[in-house]
């Protein structure tokens, strides 16, 4: 969740809404997962671990997203579109996982506990500190997992330009994951986009734009895939609440004006479109944002 002016507008926003360590859970699956990704076995200290993480992420930024520890919630391998991310990752030769917005690569890290190369895995985020206390969530380094880290603005053309949809598989070999500077010289080559809680940041106009260039990246050959989940209502339209003493905006789509912007980009035919929108229960609690939300799933597949 963020202000429609962007994500730099949310700790003008939000900064005063603070941390709530009753809304730390792990299910079951969540545990484990931690439990192997940490080598932290005992509940409470992994509790503290995990509180500590969040806390000092949160002085980074004070996205809503950290303060509801969605970072925990092994969100990406419960989206319906997530087996087939798998199924990529096993199968197919040298194919690329780019996480969009990656924050602490969580999610990242689900999907190659899963089996996705780690190698063949980029993430991309505006904050550079997010990755580096990442490292420190998950007692890792660069050796232990080598996955790529790319900070950069998604709306700076030397980072992430628009550029036309490819319409045939490159030839050449995809270029070195380690030695990008920007995601420029991977149009036409990625074969996973995994972006969630990162649309519902901006305004419409730049939703569409990053849509758009984000689109320019994803791979043509059969079966290459977009995912994610991120704030939308059952009304497309621009929703406001007040948090303390300032206003908060955000723009949301609906799943039928999502499914009619990626119909726009793509060609009528290439792309299977799949949505669906649920309620967040207690959300205002958990996001600490006085208003009723809603998330939508979605994924975008090359036919």
């Amino acid at each position: 969740m963020a202000l429609v002016g962007g994500a730099h507008a949310v700790r003008g926003a939000l900064g005063n809404v603070t941390l709530d360590e009753s809304l730390y859970h792990l299910d079951e699956d969540e545990s484990a997962f931690f439990k192997a990704q940490t080598g932290i076995d005992n509940d409470e200290a992994l509790r503290k671990h995990i509180l500590k993480a969040q806390k000092d992420a949160y002085e980074v930024w004070p996205f809503p997203c950290i303060r509801r520890f969605s970072f925990t919630k092994l969100k990406i391998s419960r989206l319906p579109a997530y087996p087939q991310l798998v199924a990529i990752g096993k199968n197919r030769p040298g194919a690329i996982l780019l996480d969009l917005g990656t924050c602490f690569g969580n999610d990242l890290r689900k999907a190659v506990a899963d089996g996705f190369p780690v190698r063949n895995t980029i993430g991309t985020d505006i904050e550079p500190a997010f990755w580096q206390l990442g490292h420190k969530l998950f007692n890792s380094t660069p050796d232990t997992f080598p996955s790529t880290f790319l900070p950069g603005d998604v709306f700076d053309s030397a980072f992430l330009g628009l550029q036309p949809l490819p319409t045939a598989i490159p030839d050449a070999p995809a270029p070195a994951l380690e030695g990008l500077t920007s995601l420029n010289p991977l149009h036409g080559r990625v074969s996973v986009i995994h972006a969630s809680a990162i649309f519902h940041l901006f305004e419409e106009s730049k939703q569409r734009e990053l849509a758009h260039a984000v689109a320019g990246l994803l791979s043509p050959e059969h079966g290459s895939l977009m995912l994610g989940r991120h704030a939308a209502a059952p009304e497309k339209g621009i929703r406001r609440s007040e948090v303390g003493a300032k206003p908060f905006e955000m723009f949301c789509d609906s799943v039928d004006s999502w499914r009619d912007m990626w119909e726009g980009i793509f060609e009528p035919g290439t792309v299977k479109i799949e949505t669906e929108l649920e309620e967040v229960a207690n959300g205002a609690q958990r996001t600490g944002i006085n208003m009723q939300l809603w998330e939508m799933t979605w994924s975008v597949t090359r036919l």
